[in-house]
């Protein structure tokens, strides 16, 4: 059985199947509610119960006062409705919705994904939560004050672990210590989320989505928050690297494109040496998006790699393939080249 719930002061409506919460099920339906910690301790997604009936679920003491009780409010991480429910909530419509966190972490796994390339998963506080949008980024501060940023590369819907995709840059300080001496368990301090690439969805226009090395992980991210969402736009994936080691989850993309309508993938090799054997397309990723795609003026195109690549795919896209200005989206930070790794 399954309730209906309205937002209230934006009339948007979703359904909660019997035992979810109402914040799990806003999530899964793509409306973004407010949110912390997840589990009654914060407070974040307090909002009021206009009219309905609804168990507030276990919470901890002090997140939600007698007056606040009184008053109809309840934690909608641990709300359950038990009738169709009219609620009064802020939505969460864009970056500045999101309140940025500085929260220790731990390393969770260290997996290496290509000789330059480990996937670092980092578990956050039981209490705590990072509310992000899909393509978005953190910081990892450092004992010394400097930081260094890397895309998120999970959905927003998997968030009690961040994923983290690190080329090991030669000499970088950060990226050493990953590949030389951070152990399982080792706790660091991140701050988040930043950036303004994500996916605008009050768009129906196909998307481009175009990578270039470890820019996969922010289009990654991209990729499975759709899938969740069950888009019905068009979605194709054009993914660059030197040589095949530089695809460090082809398999991955390639089982998307298998099992999702409506999604497609193309790897592009730069400089694919004899011992790949490469039998696919080789050249600049972007120029491949151009053969295949000479009409762009009714797309979106969202681009994440090296800042080259980023000018070069940003002037031609939008001069010889109509692409709007205001279509072309790009990971903002990869500008920054001496504090991200691209």
């Amino acid at each position: 059985m399954s309730h209906r719930i309205t937002i209230e002061p934006s009339g948007h409506q979703f359904d909660v199947e019997s035992g979810n919460t109402l914040l799990r099920a806003a999530l899964e339906a793509g409306i973004h509610l407010p949110y912390g910690c997840r589990n009654g301790a914060c407070g974040a997604c307090k909002g009021r119960v206009v009219s309905g009936e609804v168990d507030r679920g276990l919470y901890t003491e002090g997140a939600l006062s007698e007056t606040e009780l009184a008053t109809g409010y309840a934690l909608f991480c641990c709300a359950r409705p038990l009738s169709d429910l009219v609620i009064e909530s802020r939505e969460v419509g864009a970056v500045r919705d999101i309140p940025v966190k500085k929260l220790p972490c731990r390393v969770q796994k260290l997996a290496r994904l290509a000789p330059d390339v480990m996937l670092l998963q980092l578990k956050l506080p039981a209490n705590e939560r990072l509310q992000f949008l899909a393509g978005q980024y953190i910081d990892i501060l450092l004992k010394d004050g400097r930081r260094r940023s890397f895309s998120i590369a999970n959905a927003p819907d998997a968030d009690e672990c961040l994923e983290l995709h690190v080329r090991h840059v030669p000499g970088g300080h950060f990226t050493t210590q990953v590949f030389e001496t951070m152990k399982e368990r080792d706790i660091l301090r991140l701050e988040g989320p930043h950036g303004d690439f994500y996916l605008r969805e009050d768009s129906a226009k196909p998307v481009i989505l175009l990578a270039g090395g470890t820019g996969f992980a922010p289009i990654k991210a991209l990729v499975e928050h759709a899938f969740h969402q069950k888009p019905a736009r068009p979605m194709a994936l054009y993914w660059g690297a030197r040589d095949r080691a530089g695809l460090y989850l082809h398999e991955l993309a390639e089982n998307w494109a298998a099992n999702h309508d409506g999604f497609s993938y193309m790897p592009v090799l730069s400089e694919p040496p004899g011992a790949d054997a490469w039998p696919g397309r080789t050249g600049l990723v972007h120029r491949a998006v151009m053969a295949d795609f000479p009409d762009l003026s009714g797309h979106q195109v969202y681009a994440c790699g090296a800042p080259a690549m980023i000018e070069a795919a940003r002037q031609d896209l939008i001069g010889h393939c109509g692409l709007k200005k205001e279509d072309f989206f790009a990971d903002a930070f990869t500008f920054a080249a001496e504090s991200v790794n691209p």
